[in-house]
Formats: structure tokens, C-alpha cells, sequence
């Protein structure tokens, strides 16, 4: 059946039948209806339309001349309006919200967090959305090394990093050797074009190139050290979850950003602690 063939994507159908309440497109045989608030003012029978499939509330097909924000084949970043016991609800720009099943969640959302997601027919034919949009990205950007790129988080990894779709489209990651500071899923983040794949994924960074980010790093260390009374109650010689706990930096960072410091005489650097001058 064609009509159904087509569930979640838009396309241009003819009118066969006008009733009261709305117009029937299709064919005779295989048959969808436009409801008589969407349809075009004056449209005739033998008339075309561009409409959107979906199913209502009581799962029945149905058209719709509204433009959806999400298509099936489509990546989009969606905002979540609530969450209920069979998972989250998401703006997708039609009457009936869009739902996002707690087993397709790659992390907890809740209502006003923006998430990214696919849609999907689900077992019982109807659409559904997914944050498992992996095989769904892009590996074809015009990007290259170096290049300075946005995009938003959509898994992370305790193994790999923090998967990141570059642009919501293009397939990228933040290797867990890169990932530092305070993030979730659902974050937009700035950062580096470290490297490009053969198969044209993305690798990502949020550090500048080492010499310019130890510069950075130890500007920061200055500020952070200064809002906290003027020392550190450790050394970089800590263990390296302790340091990136407390300042968010790789021990080897940490390391070149208070070596840059005590050379430039802003700090001493004692059997306990780092002290400002």
C-alpha cells in the first residue's frame, strides 16, 4: 500500500473523494485523510497536495500539510516538552508530539533539554524517535585539521569519548583522551577538527594546539588558584584523577601549564603545594 509505504515522509498526493470534514487523497483503494482544518482553501477533487504522513493519537493515518521538523532519513535536534512512564516527549512541530522511548535514550532527558534523534517505524507501525543516530551521520564534511567546527553530544562513552554530531549532520568524536571538563548529552560544544578519518569521520578536540593551549591552561590555573585563596593543596605530582577532578586538566596539561607558571616566577611550587607568589 502506498499510503503506508510512505509513513513519516512527505509527498505529493491527489484528491479523490471530498467529505465534510476534509479531503481524501490517494487512490479509491488506498486512501489517507487531509482533516478539513489543513486543507488547501478551494481544493478540488483531481487536485494535488504536498502532505505529510503520520498516525494520530489513535493511530490512524493521517495527513497533514504542516511542515514536520523531523523526517524519516533526517538528524534533527528536537526539544523534549515532557517525559511520562514510556519515555520522553519531543516538539516536532505537529499536533501530535513526538515519542521518545526510554529504551532509544542514549541518556536520561528531561523537559527543555534538546536532543538529537532519528525517527523510526517502531514494531507496532508506529513513528518513534531514537538517540541511536550513529549509522545515521554524515561522514562526507568539508571539513579539515584544524578547522574550528560546532556540534552537539549525543552519546558518550566511558570507552571512546563523547560522540558528537559536527554541524547535527557530520559523524565526529571527542576521544576520551580529549574529554575534559563538565558535559552531557545534549550539550553544543566548540571545538578542533584534530584529525579527519579515511572514512571521513570526524576526531575532535576542545583544546587549542599544545602551545597555545598552555598558555590558556595556565592563565586558568592562575585564576582558579587566586579564587582559591592562593594555593593548590596538591602538586603535579598528584594522581591524575585528583588533578583532573579538581582542575578539569590532564595531569601532562596540568604539568606544562604550572611549569609555564613557575618559570614565569608566578608561583612556587613546594613538597604540598602550589602557591602563588
Amino acid at each position: 500500500m502506498i499510503i503506508e509505504e510512505n509513513l513519516g515522509k512527505r509527498l505529493s498526493l491527489m484528491v479523490v473523494k471530498k467529505v465534510e470534514f476534509g479531503v481524501y487523497l490517494g487512490t479509491a483503494e488506498d486512501k489517507v485523510l487531509l482533516p478539513k482544518k489543513q486543507a488547501p482553501e478551494g481544493i478540488e477533487v483531481g487536485d494535488s497536495v504536498e502532505v505529510f504522513l503520520y498516525k494520530d493519537s489513535k493511530d490512524r493515518m493521517i495527513a497533514t500539510t504542516r511542515e514536520p521538523l523531523l523526517t524519516l532519513g533526517q538528524v534533527k535536534a528536537l526539544k523534549v516538552l515532557d517525559t511520562g512512564k514510556i519515555g520522553a516527549f519531543l516538539d516536532w512541530g505537529l499536533e501530535k508530539d513526538l515519542l521518545l522511548p526510554f529504551k532509544e535514550q542514549t541518556a536520561k532527558v528531561k523537559p527543555g533539554d534538546e536532543c538529537l534523534v532519528s525517527l523510526y517505524v517502531d514494531k507496532s507501525g508506529r513513528l518513534c524517535a531514537t538517540m541511536k543516530v550513529y549509522e545515521k551521520l554524515r561522514k562526507d564534511s568539508p571539513y579539515k585539521k584544524d578547522d574550528k567546527v560546532q556540534g552537539i553530544i549525543y552519546e558518550m562513552s566511558d570507552n571512546f569519548g563523547w560522540f558528537t554530531a559536527v554541524d547535527d549532520i557530520f559523524c565526529g568524536l571527542v576521544p576520551k583522551r580529549e574529554t575534559y571538563g563538565s558535559h552531557r548529552v545534549g550539550d553544543r560544544i566548540e571545538a578542533r577538527v584534530a584529525g579527519v578519518k579515511p572514512d571521513g569521520k570526524l576526531d575532535l578536540s576542545l583544546r587549542e594546539k599544545a602551545f597555545i593551549q598552555m598558555d590558556l591552561d595556565a592563565e586558568r590555573m592562575l585564576e582558579d588558584i587566586k579564587k582559591r585563596g592562593g594555593s593548590y593543596p596538591f602538586t603535579d605530582k598528584a594522581g591524575a584523577e585528583l588533578i583532573k577532578q579538581e582542575t578539569g586538566l590532564s595531569r601532562n596539561a596540568f604539568k606544562r601549564a604550572a611549569g609555564r607558571l613557575l618559570r614565569a616566577g608566578k608561583i612556587t611550587i613546594t613538597e604540598s603545594e602550589i602557591r602563588i607568589k
